[in-house]
Parts: structure tokens; sequence; C-alpha cells
């Protein structure tokens, strides 16, 4: 199947497989059925086995999934073994939560570098990197491969950096400014927003409506 063809819902799902068994793993466990996985995650064993069809067949009947196997198929689906690279853009509260604490090498990212314009942070390390002028952005892009670039500047500024990173060729854009990046400005440029006030509100509606019920 090509991707084109799978559903973003099932996209969504893979990193949550991705995680179970590396639980798995690191709990000894070997083999696990479609039920049991699914109990354990709250799908059901239909909708998992639909969603591995889509990249091929993993498990056996009677036998259920060999849980290394299946992690490190999903690794390659994922493209964790390709070495991707990734910089920072905005090394404000998210920025450095991103660039100091987030796991990039174990979710198969190389962290390359962070930009900023503030005169404070610029020049100083952050984690393994060096916090460098955003004026340099497109130098750097130029001498060097990265695949994603972390946006976590100002709104006033988002739009602009984008087009910027698009123009350089990044190919990927992990936006965490809540603004809505001009996509059809940037055709091939494949977007992931995270929008906390998003998770939040769904939250809010979500006990709202318990609330209510129980009224």
């Amino acid at each position: 199947m090509h991707k084109e063809n799978i559903s973003t819902a099932v996209i969504r799902r893979l990193p949550r497989y991705y995680r179970h068994l590396v639980d798995l793993e690191k709990a000894g466990t070997e083999r696990i059925s479609s039920s049991m996985l699914g109990k354990n995650m709250g799908l059901t064993a239909s909708q998992i086995r639909q969603d591995l069809s889509c990249f091929g067949g993993f498990g056996q009947q009677g036998y259920g999934y060999n849980v290394t196997r299946l992690r490190e198929a999903i690794a390659e689906i994922l493209g964790m073994n390709r070495n991707h690279t990734a910089v920072i853009v905005g090394v404000g509260n998210i920025g450095r939560a991103l660039v100091e604490n987030f796991p990039f090498a174990q979710n198969g990212f190389r962290l390359l570098a962070a930009f900023d314009v503030e005169p404070a942070v610029v020049g100083t390390t952050l984690g393994d990197v060096i916090v460098q002028h955003a004026d340099n952005l497109e130098a750097y892009l130029q001498e060097n491969t990265v695949d994603v670039a972390g946006i976590a500047v100002t709104a006033s500024a988002a739009r602009d950096v984008a087009l910027r990173l698009y123009h350089s060729g990044i190919r990927g854009i992990w936006n965490f400014t809540n603004v809505e990046m001009p996509e059809q400005q940037m055709p091939g440029v494949m977007v992931e927003n995270i929008h906390f006030a998003d998770s939040l509100l769904t939250l809010s509606y979500k006990i709202t409506d318990v609330a209510e019920e129980q009224v």
C-alpha cells in the first residue's frame, strides 16, 4: 500500500505501538497476541491487525507477534533508522526545553543546531549544541543536510521563519508556535502542528461533558 493511501489515524497509532513494544521488550516479553496487545492499549485486536496489514504481514496465526521483530519493523516504517537530522529555531521556554530535554536520539534524530536572535543566548551552549544567530540559518542549511526544523519562535515571526526554511530545502516542519503554517506556499513540505491549547481544551470539553452527565 502506498503511503498516500494510509490514513493519518493509522500513522498516528504507529508511535503508540512502538512505545508499547519497547516497554514489552524491557519487561522480557518475547511474543504477544493481537488481542492482548489491543487490551493493553485500549484497541481491538481487529484494529491492530488492520493497522499492521497496511504495511505487510507481521504476525502468525496462533503465534501472535514477535515483539522485537515487530518493534524493529515499526521503527523502519517510521524512519527511525535513517539518521534523520533536525534543528530548532527559537530557544525560548519551549525551544530550550526541546534542545535540553527531548530525546531526539531515541527517536532516530540527531539534533545538529539551534538558532535564536537574543544576544543573551546566541553563542551559549544548550544541551550538546551551540546556539547560533538566526541570521546564519540559511547559510547553515546550505552547508548541512537537515531534514526537520522545529519552530518555537514568537507568533509574529513564525510564518517568515517557515518560509525561510522552505526556501532552504527543509522537508519537515515541527511547529510549536500555535500559528497555522502557510502550507499552500510551501508545496512538498510536511508540517506537524503541536497545539498545546488544543489538547488542553479537548480535555476541558471531556471533563465538562462528564460533569454535565453527572448532574
